[in-house]
């Protein structure tokens, strides 16, 4: 495996920046639905199947051919508002976050990053070697939250 690449399986191949990485399908849904939630799309990241299986599709194949969901059916209704926001594409974000979460762990497992509790924002946080937070991890995400599915 190329030591920038990701694999975890190989159910879902995606190709973005010029890296290739390929997921099991359980890894990939958890980074969509964690990327979704990230984004703001959507206001839990414990998602129903359907739910899960929409947003994979949409993130894998750039649409939603049939909605399995309601959340499905909403992206699908409001694509035009939501495909865009502020000029930044959500299918785009949804990859990128992915593929951000995938880089970073596979740092990690390379021993070149290290992962530690962040009591302040209760979740897990990645460091670099001398102890600060990695730069990748800190990058602004544009925000989805005004347009979010609510149940």
């Amino acid at each position: 495996m190329d030591v920038e690449n990701y694999s975890s399986g190989d159910d879902i191949v995606v190709e973005f920046l010029r890296l290739r990485f390929s997921f099991n399908a359980a890894d990939f849904a958890q980074r969509v639905s964690a990327a979704a939630y990230r984004l703001g799309l959507v206001d839990d990241n414990e998602l129903d199947e359907e739910e899960t299986e929409d947003l994979v599709e949409l993130t894998a194949d750039g649409l939603i051919e049939e909605p399995r969901s309601e959340l499905g059916r909403y992206l699908v209704r409001h694509w035009e508002r939501l495909s865009l926001v502020d000029g930044e594409s959500l299918v785009y974000w949804l990859r990128k976050l992915v593929f951000r979460g995938a880089w970073l762990d596979h740092r990690v497992k390379d021993g070149r990053l290290d992962v530690a509790w962040d009591d302040g924002a209760s979740d897990f946080t990645y460091l670099e070697p001398g102890g600060t937070r990695a730069l990748l991890e800190l990058a602004p995400t544009p925000s989805w939250h005004e347009l979010q599915f609510r149940r």
